[in-house]
Protein backbone atom coordinates (compact mmCIF):
# COMPACT_ATOMS: atom_id res chain seq x y z
CA UNK A 1 0.00 0.00 0.00
CA UNK A 2 2.54 2.61 -1.19
CA UNK A 3 -0.06 5.23 -2.18
CA UNK A 4 -0.06 8.02 0.46
CA UNK A 5 -3.87 8.27 0.04
CA UNK A 6 -4.35 4.66 1.25
CA UNK A 7 -4.81 4.64 5.03
CA UNK A 8 -5.26 1.70 7.41
CA UNK A 9 -8.09 2.38 9.90
CA UNK A 10 -9.70 0.48 12.78
CA UNK A 11 -13.37 -0.25 12.05
CA UNK A 12 -14.70 1.94 14.94
CA UNK A 13 -13.00 4.94 13.28
CA UNK A 14 -14.85 4.53 9.98
CA UNK A 15 -17.25 7.28 8.84
CA UNK A 16 -19.87 7.67 6.11
CA UNK A 17 -18.35 8.51 2.72
CA UNK A 18 -15.06 6.68 3.25
CA UNK A 19 -14.04 4.45 0.34
CA UNK A 20 -12.86 0.97 1.44
CA UNK A 21 -10.34 -0.66 -0.90
CA UNK A 22 -9.45 -3.74 1.20
CA UNK A 23 -10.24 -5.47 4.47
CA UNK A 24 -8.10 -7.31 7.00
CA UNK A 25 -9.80 -10.59 7.95
CA UNK A 26 -7.94 -12.95 10.31
CA UNK A 27 -4.67 -11.24 9.36
CA UNK A 28 -5.27 -11.76 5.62
CA UNK A 29 -5.77 -9.03 3.05
CA UNK A 30 -9.04 -9.25 1.13
CA UNK A 31 -9.75 -6.87 -1.74
CA UNK A 32 -12.85 -8.53 -3.14
CA UNK A 33 -15.38 -5.91 -2.00
CA UNK A 34 -14.12 -2.32 -2.54
CA UNK A 35 -16.75 0.40 -2.19
CA UNK A 36 -17.98 3.50 -0.36
CA UNK A 37 -19.59 3.36 3.10
CA UNK A 38 -23.13 4.63 2.54
CA UNK A 39 -24.80 3.78 5.84
CA UNK A 40 -24.02 3.02 9.48
CA UNK A 41 -25.25 -0.54 8.79
CA UNK A 42 -22.25 -1.04 6.48
CA UNK A 43 -19.92 -0.28 9.42
CA UNK A 44 -21.90 -2.58 11.76
CA UNK A 45 -21.69 -5.47 9.25
CA UNK A 46 -17.92 -5.13 9.13
CA UNK A 47 -17.69 -5.20 12.94
CA UNK A 48 -19.98 -8.25 13.32
CA UNK A 49 -18.00 -10.09 10.63
CA UNK A 50 -14.95 -10.02 12.91
CA UNK A 51 -13.08 -7.45 10.79
CA UNK A 52 -10.87 -5.19 12.91
CA UNK A 53 -9.11 -3.07 10.27
CA UNK A 54 -9.72 -1.89 6.71
CA UNK A 55 -7.79 0.11 4.13
CA UNK A 56 -9.44 3.33 3.00
CA UNK A 57 -8.64 5.35 -0.14
CA UNK A 58 -8.76 9.03 0.92
CA UNK A 59 -8.67 10.23 -2.70
CA UNK A 60 -11.89 8.34 -3.54
CA UNK A 61 -13.61 9.21 -0.25
CA UNK A 62 -16.00 12.18 0.08
CA UNK A 63 -14.57 15.53 1.19
CA UNK A 64 -16.66 15.67 4.39
CA UNK A 65 -15.70 12.25 5.77
CA UNK A 66 -12.90 13.64 7.97
CA UNK A 67 -9.91 12.39 5.97
CA UNK A 68 -7.16 14.66 4.65
CA UNK A 69 -6.12 13.68 1.15
CA UNK A 70 -2.41 13.72 0.40
CA UNK A 71 -2.89 16.45 -2.23
CA UNK A 72 -4.79 18.54 0.33
CA UNK A 73 -2.08 17.82 2.87
CA UNK A 74 0.48 19.40 0.60
CA UNK A 75 -1.85 22.32 -0.02
CA UNK A 76 -2.36 23.11 3.66
CA UNK A 77 1.27 22.65 4.68
CA UNK A 78 2.30 26.05 6.03
CA UNK A 79 4.59 27.86 3.65
CA UNK A 80 7.81 29.40 4.87
CA UNK A 81 7.18 33.13 5.04
CA UNK A 82 8.79 35.26 2.34
CA UNK A 83 11.47 37.76 3.33
CA UNK A 84 8.94 40.58 2.93
CA UNK A 85 6.47 38.83 5.26
CA UNK A 86 9.27 38.06 7.71
CA UNK A 87 10.39 41.68 7.74
CA UNK A 88 6.85 42.95 8.24
CA UNK A 89 6.53 40.65 11.24
CA UNK A 90 9.95 41.76 12.52
CA UNK A 91 8.90 45.43 12.17
CA UNK A 92 5.76 44.79 14.22
CA UNK A 93 7.79 42.96 16.86
CA UNK A 94 10.35 45.77 16.99
CA UNK A 95 7.58 48.37 17.36
CA UNK A 96 5.92 46.32 20.09
CA UNK A 97 9.25 45.92 21.88
CA UNK A 98 10.03 49.65 21.68
CA UNK A 99 6.58 50.49 23.04
CA UNK A 100 7.00 48.11 25.97
CA UNK A 101 10.52 49.33 26.82
CA UNK A 102 9.40 52.96 26.59
CA UNK A 103 6.44 52.26 28.89
CA UNK A 104 8.61 50.47 31.46
CA UNK A 105 11.29 53.18 31.37
CA UNK A 106 8.63 55.81 32.09
CA UNK A 107 7.06 53.74 34.89
CA UNK A 108 10.47 52.96 36.43
CA UNK A 109 11.32 56.66 36.35
CA UNK A 110 8.11 57.23 38.35
CA UNK A 111 9.20 54.60 40.90
CA UNK A 112 6.91 51.75 39.84
CA UNK A 113 8.13 48.15 40.10
CA UNK A 114 8.86 46.24 36.89
CA UNK A 115 6.48 43.45 35.89
CA UNK A 116 8.48 40.63 34.29
CA UNK A 117 5.62 38.74 32.54
CA UNK A 118 5.22 41.14 29.55
CA UNK A 119 8.96 40.88 28.89
CA UNK A 120 8.79 37.09 28.94
CA UNK A 121 5.96 37.20 26.36
CA UNK A 122 8.04 39.55 24.22
CA UNK A 123 11.06 37.25 24.63
CA UNK A 124 8.97 34.27 23.43
CA UNK A 125 7.94 36.22 20.32
CA UNK A 126 11.55 37.23 19.72
CA UNK A 127 12.76 33.62 19.96
CA UNK A 128 10.00 32.52 17.56
CA UNK A 129 11.09 35.23 15.12
CA UNK A 130 14.74 34.13 15.34
CA UNK A 131 13.81 30.47 14.83
CA UNK A 132 11.48 31.23 11.90
CA UNK A 133 13.43 33.88 9.99
CA UNK A 134 16.45 35.33 11.78
CA UNK A 135 17.58 37.12 8.60
CA UNK A 136 14.41 39.22 8.46
CA UNK A 137 14.98 40.41 12.02
CA UNK A 138 18.66 41.11 11.28
CA UNK A 139 17.70 43.38 8.38
CA UNK A 140 15.18 45.31 10.48
CA UNK A 141 17.57 45.65 13.42
CA UNK A 142 20.20 47.06 11.01
CA UNK A 143 17.98 50.13 10.55
CA UNK A 144 19.13 52.34 13.39
CA UNK A 145 18.11 55.84 14.41
CA UNK A 146 20.22 58.20 16.52
CA UNK A 147 17.23 59.38 18.53
CA UNK A 148 16.00 55.98 19.71
CA UNK A 149 19.38 54.52 20.68
CA UNK A 150 18.47 53.44 24.22
CA UNK A 151 15.34 51.60 23.02
CA UNK A 152 16.91 50.02 19.94
CA UNK A 153 20.12 49.07 21.74
CA UNK A 154 18.18 47.17 24.42
CA UNK A 155 16.15 45.27 21.83
CA UNK A 156 19.15 44.52 19.61
CA UNK A 157 21.17 43.26 22.58
CA UNK A 158 18.28 40.92 23.43
CA UNK A 159 18.07 39.72 19.83
CA UNK A 160 21.84 39.17 19.60
CA UNK A 161 21.85 37.27 22.89
CA UNK A 162 19.11 34.95 21.61
CA UNK A 163 20.99 34.44 18.31
CA UNK A 164 24.29 33.82 20.15
CA UNK A 165 22.64 31.53 22.70
CA UNK A 166 20.98 29.49 19.94
CA UNK A 167 24.39 29.16 18.24
CA UNK A 168 25.84 27.88 21.55
CA UNK A 169 23.00 25.31 21.78
CA UNK A 170 21.52 26.78 24.97
CA UNK A 171 18.07 25.60 26.07
CA UNK A 172 14.98 27.59 25.04
CA UNK A 173 14.33 28.70 28.64
CA UNK A 174 17.89 30.06 28.80
CA UNK A 175 17.29 31.96 25.54
CA UNK A 176 14.11 33.43 27.00
CA UNK A 177 15.84 34.66 30.14
CA UNK A 178 18.78 36.00 28.10
CA UNK A 179 16.29 38.03 26.04
CA UNK A 180 14.55 39.41 29.14
CA UNK A 181 17.94 40.39 30.57
CA UNK A 182 18.95 42.02 27.29
CA UNK A 183 15.79 44.12 27.10
CA UNK A 184 16.29 45.29 30.70
CA UNK A 185 20.09 45.51 30.77
CA UNK A 186 20.25 49.33 30.61
CA UNK A 187 17.27 50.01 32.89
CA UNK A 188 19.48 51.98 35.31
CA UNK A 189 20.13 54.65 32.66
CA UNK A 190 16.65 56.05 33.31
CA UNK A 191 18.12 57.67 36.45
CA UNK A 192 21.22 59.10 34.75
CA UNK A 193 21.28 62.84 34.05
CA UNK A 194 20.07 63.37 30.46
CA UNK A 195 22.85 65.89 29.77
CA UNK A 196 25.39 63.16 30.48
CA UNK A 197 23.41 60.36 28.83
CA UNK A 198 23.02 62.25 25.54
CA UNK A 199 26.21 64.32 25.58
CA UNK A 200 27.47 64.65 21.98
CA UNK A 201 31.13 64.21 22.90
CA UNK A 202 33.59 62.52 25.20
CA UNK A 203 32.59 62.40 28.87
CA UNK A 204 34.75 64.07 31.51
CA UNK A 205 36.07 61.78 34.30
CA UNK A 206 33.34 63.12 36.59
CA UNK A 207 30.64 62.55 33.97
CA UNK A 208 31.91 59.01 33.35
CA UNK A 209 31.69 58.24 37.08
CA UNK A 210 28.11 59.51 37.02
CA UNK A 211 27.36 57.36 33.95
CA UNK A 212 28.74 54.29 35.75
CA UNK A 213 26.11 54.83 38.44
CA UNK A 214 23.50 53.44 36.04
CA UNK A 215 24.58 49.97 37.18
CA UNK A 216 24.15 50.93 40.83
CA UNK A 217 20.68 52.24 39.98
CA UNK A 218 20.01 48.98 38.10
CA UNK A 219 20.88 46.96 41.22
CA UNK A 220 18.40 49.03 43.22
CA UNK A 221 15.65 48.67 40.59
CA UNK A 222 16.18 44.92 40.15
CA UNK A 223 16.20 44.37 43.92
CA UNK A 224 12.55 45.46 43.86
CA UNK A 225 11.71 43.33 40.79
CA UNK A 226 10.12 40.00 41.60
CA UNK A 227 10.15 37.03 39.23
CA UNK A 228 13.38 37.97 37.45
CA UNK A 229 15.62 34.94 36.88
CA UNK A 230 19.31 34.74 37.82
CA UNK A 231 20.21 34.53 34.12
CA UNK A 232 18.40 37.82 33.42
CA UNK A 233 20.04 39.43 36.46
CA UNK A 234 23.49 38.30 35.30
CA UNK A 235 22.92 39.88 31.89
CA UNK A 236 21.71 43.13 33.49
CA UNK A 237 24.36 43.45 36.18
CA UNK A 238 27.48 41.93 34.57
CA UNK A 239 27.66 43.56 31.13
CA UNK A 240 30.18 46.15 32.36
CA UNK A 241 32.29 43.74 34.40
CA UNK A 242 35.74 42.62 33.16
CA UNK A 243 37.55 39.31 33.57
CA UNK A 244 40.53 41.10 35.21
CA UNK A 245 38.27 42.56 37.91
CA UNK A 246 38.53 46.17 36.68
CA UNK A 247 34.90 46.47 35.60
CA UNK A 248 31.86 47.78 37.46
CA UNK A 249 29.65 47.86 39.51
CA UNK A 250 31.09 45.02 41.62
CA UNK A 251 34.60 44.45 40.25
CA UNK A 252 33.87 40.77 39.57
CA UNK A 253 36.79 38.67 38.39
CA UNK A 254 37.37 35.49 36.38
CA UNK A 255 34.92 32.71 37.22
CA UNK A 256 32.70 35.15 39.12
CA UNK A 257 31.41 36.17 35.69
CA UNK A 258 28.92 33.54 34.51
CA UNK A 259 28.58 32.45 30.88
CA UNK A 260 25.52 34.70 30.52
CA UNK A 261 27.40 37.67 31.99
CA UNK A 262 30.34 37.10 29.64
CA UNK A 263 28.01 36.85 26.66
CA UNK A 264 26.32 40.12 27.62
CA UNK A 265 29.70 41.94 27.82
CA UNK A 266 30.51 40.95 24.22
CA UNK A 267 27.05 41.64 22.78
CA UNK A 268 26.67 45.01 24.54
CA UNK A 269 29.98 46.32 23.18
CA UNK A 270 29.40 44.97 19.66
CA UNK A 271 25.96 46.56 19.35
CA UNK A 272 27.17 49.87 20.78
CA UNK A 273 30.06 49.96 18.26
CA UNK A 274 27.83 49.18 15.26
CA UNK A 275 25.16 51.75 16.20
CA UNK A 276 25.02 55.40 15.18
CA UNK A 277 25.10 57.55 18.31
CA UNK A 278 24.66 61.24 18.95
CA UNK A 279 28.46 61.53 19.30
CA UNK A 280 29.79 58.91 16.83
CA UNK A 281 29.03 57.16 13.57
CA UNK A 282 28.37 53.44 13.27
CA UNK A 283 31.26 51.04 12.72
CA UNK A 284 31.18 48.14 10.28
CA UNK A 285 30.86 44.71 11.97
CA UNK A 286 34.37 43.76 10.80
CA UNK A 287 35.86 46.84 12.49
CA UNK A 288 33.86 46.10 15.66
CA UNK A 289 35.19 42.51 15.71
CA UNK A 290 38.77 43.86 15.71
CA UNK A 291 38.00 45.92 18.80
CA UNK A 292 36.34 42.96 20.55
CA UNK A 293 39.47 40.87 19.91
CA UNK A 294 41.68 43.67 21.22
CA UNK A 295 39.75 43.52 24.51
CA UNK A 296 40.67 39.86 25.10
CA UNK A 297 41.67 38.20 27.37
CA UNK A 298 41.69 40.84 30.14
CA UNK A 299 38.24 42.28 29.56
CA UNK A 300 36.38 39.78 27.36
CA UNK A 301 36.42 35.97 27.19
CA UNK A 302 38.60 35.21 24.15
CA UNK A 303 37.03 31.84 23.28
CA UNK A 304 33.53 33.35 23.47
CA UNK A 305 34.54 36.31 21.28
CA UNK A 306 35.69 33.90 18.55
CA UNK A 307 32.42 31.96 18.93
CA UNK A 308 30.47 35.22 18.63
CA UNK A 309 32.33 36.21 15.44
CA UNK A 310 31.58 32.77 13.96
CA UNK A 311 27.94 33.14 15.02
CA UNK A 312 27.38 36.61 13.55
CA UNK A 313 29.69 36.21 10.55
CA UNK A 314 32.25 38.66 9.18
CA UNK A 315 29.56 40.07 6.87
CA UNK A 316 26.30 39.64 8.83
CA UNK A 317 22.91 39.68 7.10
CA UNK A 318 21.75 43.30 7.04
CA UNK A 319 25.27 44.76 6.89
CA UNK A 320 26.66 46.73 3.94
CA UNK A 321 29.57 45.65 1.75
CA UNK A 322 31.43 47.07 -1.23
CA UNK A 323 32.05 44.77 -4.20
CA UNK A 324 35.11 44.62 -6.45
CA UNK A 325 33.19 46.51 -9.20
CA UNK A 326 32.42 49.41 -6.83
CA UNK A 327 28.80 48.51 -6.18
CA UNK A 328 27.31 48.62 -2.69
CA UNK A 329 25.09 45.82 -1.49
CA UNK A 330 23.14 44.72 1.55
CA UNK A 331 24.04 41.21 2.71
CA UNK A 332 20.66 39.56 2.08
CA UNK A 333 21.07 35.83 2.60
CA UNK A 334 23.91 33.75 4.04
CA UNK A 335 22.21 30.47 4.97
CA UNK A 336 24.37 27.42 4.26
CA UNK A 337 27.15 29.56 2.76
CA UNK A 338 30.67 30.47 3.73
CA UNK A 339 31.19 34.01 5.01
CA UNK A 340 32.66 35.34 1.75
CA UNK A 341 29.85 34.26 -0.61
CA UNK A 342 26.44 35.55 0.56
CA UNK A 343 23.62 36.76 -1.67
CA UNK A 344 23.67 40.56 -1.95
CA UNK A 345 21.03 43.15 -2.78
CA UNK A 346 22.95 45.82 -4.73
CA UNK A 347 21.54 49.32 -5.19
CA UNK A 348 24.36 51.90 -5.53
CA UNK A 349 27.70 52.40 -7.29
CA UNK A 350 30.50 54.22 -5.47
CA UNK A 351 32.48 54.26 -8.71
CA UNK A 352 29.76 56.14 -10.63
CA UNK A 353 28.26 57.89 -7.57
CA UNK A 354 24.70 56.98 -8.50
CA UNK A 355 21.93 54.52 -7.72
CA UNK A 356 21.88 51.42 -9.89
CA UNK A 357 19.09 49.04 -10.78
CA UNK A 358 18.39 46.92 -7.70
CA UNK A 359 20.02 43.56 -8.41
CA UNK A 360 20.36 40.36 -6.41
CA UNK A 361 23.87 38.93 -6.80
CA UNK A 362 24.80 35.42 -5.71
CA UNK A 363 28.55 35.53 -5.07
CA UNK A 364 28.76 31.74 -5.48
CA UNK A 365 27.78 32.29 -9.13
CA UNK A 366 29.71 35.51 -9.77
CA UNK A 367 33.29 36.56 -10.50
CA UNK A 368 32.80 39.53 -8.16
CA UNK A 369 34.05 39.48 -4.58
CA UNK A 370 33.58 41.53 -1.42
CA UNK A 371 36.31 44.13 -1.02
CA UNK A 372 35.27 45.35 2.43
CA UNK A 373 32.48 45.82 4.87
CA UNK A 374 31.31 49.42 5.19
CA UNK A 375 29.30 51.40 7.70
CA UNK A 376 26.11 53.23 6.60
CA UNK A 377 27.64 56.54 7.66
CA UNK A 378 30.48 56.19 5.10
CA UNK A 379 27.93 56.20 2.26
CA UNK A 380 26.82 59.44 0.63
CA UNK A 381 23.30 58.03 0.31
CA UNK A 382 20.71 56.51 2.65
CA UNK A 383 20.45 52.71 2.27
CA UNK A 384 17.25 52.50 4.38
CA UNK A 385 14.72 52.30 1.47
CA UNK A 386 16.42 49.17 0.12
CA UNK A 387 15.97 47.05 3.25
Amino acid sequence: MGDTNIIKLAVPKLRLGMFITAIDKAGKLNISKPGQIKSHDDIKKLATSGINHVWVDAARSTDNCGLIKSTSLRAIKPKKPTREQGQEKAKRLMAEAKGLVQKVLSETFEGKAIEVAPFEDLADNMIESVMLDADAFKCISALRSKDAYLLEHSINVAFLLVTFGKYLNLQREELKQLAVGGILHDIGKIKVDNKVLHKPGKLTPEEFEHMKLHQVYAQQILAETSGLSKISRDVCLMHHEKLDGKGYPNGLEGDELTLYGRMSCIVDIFDALTATRCYKEAMSPAAAFKILLSLTPFHLDQKLVYEFIRCVGIYPVGSLVQLSDGRIGIVWDAKGRDALHPILKCFYSVKHKRYTEVTMIDLLKSDLNIERGISPSSLEVDPTPFY
